[in-house]
């Protein structure tokens, strides 16, 4: 019995991050299409993040920054 070859498939995203790539080389090192900033500021617009939940002044600073 034959294999079937494996088809490579792209996952559903978010279109913000479309055409994101994360590769890790032979010597563990990450590299990303992406740069960094822009992935945390997606992640700060979209993922709650539960230990800032409590906080009084959270919703101050997110004004002060848009």
């Amino acid at each position: 019995m034959s294999k079937k070859p494996k088809k490579e498939e792209t996952p559903k995203v978010n279109p913000e991050l479309e055409g994101f790539q994360m590769n890790i080389n032979s010597f563990g090192e990450i590299s990303s299409s992406f740069s960094i900033d822009k992935i945390n500021e997606f992640l700060n617009k979209n993922v709650d993040d539960k230990k800032l939940r409590d906080r009084d002044d959270l919703d101050e600073l997110k004004k002060k920054k848009q």
